[in-house]
């Protein structure tokens, strides 16, 4: 092999290791159309994936852990956060507080990994505002109302009366689909992961996230 021929070679396995700006995921859908099994899976199968941890100013639950399921702070140091700027979305839900930290995103997305967010239609319109070229939105789907209800029901967690609640909050998230980049319709998990899996590798290959790409094709030319 002759030194031109050793550099192509090199330049072209290079090409993997280009590097890149990683995206924020949200995966958004009424409760009960999938999307936290969807969201488990693609962390299951892509470790260049790491989910969003929110801070929250209610009291920890049974078996919840500081930094791994949430953040756990008082509503002064919250509050404090919302004045900073350091929080790229945040929301009150139930009297609580929660609320998702910039500085550990921005770190992640600057290494190459990509940001999963399990946020609703509220805090998705908030990271737009404040994070655009990083976004990419997908809503997810029931396949029809009856299928949702079902899915609620089957699950086995919630009274007739929380599930009649979600029902009746449904119509309303569903209405904002038109906000969202992609919408897949969850008939079927596997079909919707994959289909989730196919939106990321076309996403990662937009030509401004691979930031490491002039450097790249430059060298390539000086090869010429």
């Amino acid at each position: 092999m002759t030194t031109s021929d050793s550099s192509r070679a090199a330049a072209a396995a290079s090409l993997a290791t280009i590097e890149r700006r990683g995206l924020m995921l949200v995966l958004s859908s009424p409760s009960g159309a999938g999307k936290t099994t969807i969201s488990k899976a693609l962390l299951a199968e892509d470790d260049r994936i790491r989910m969003s941890v929110s801070v929250t100013t209610r009291a920890p639950r049974p078996g919840e852990v500081d930094g791994r399921d949430y953040i756990f702070i008082d509503r002064p140091t919250f509050l404090a956060m919302v004045k900073a700027g350091d929080l790229l979305e945040h929301a009150k839900v139930f009297d609580n507080d929660y609320g998702t930290p910039k500085g550990p995103v921005e770190a992640l997305l600057r290494k190459g990994n990509d940001v999963l967010f399990d946020i609703d239609w509220q805090g998705t319109q908030q990271l737009r505002q404040n994070a655009r070229a990083d976004l990419v939105s997908i809503f997810v789907l029931p396949p029809s109302v009856a299928e949702l209800e079902r899915r609620l029901r089957s699950r086995g967690q919630d009274s007739d009366a929380v599930v009649r609640g979600r029902m009746a909050k449904a119509g309303l998230e569903m209405s904002h689909w038109p906000e969202y980049d992609y919408i897949i319709v969850n008939t079927d998990v596997a079909a919707s992961v994959a289909s989730v899996k196919a939106i990321l590798a076309a996403e990662r290959l937009k030509r401004e996230r691979q930031v490491g790409l002039a450097d790249f094709v430059n060298g390539l030319r000086g090869e010429e």
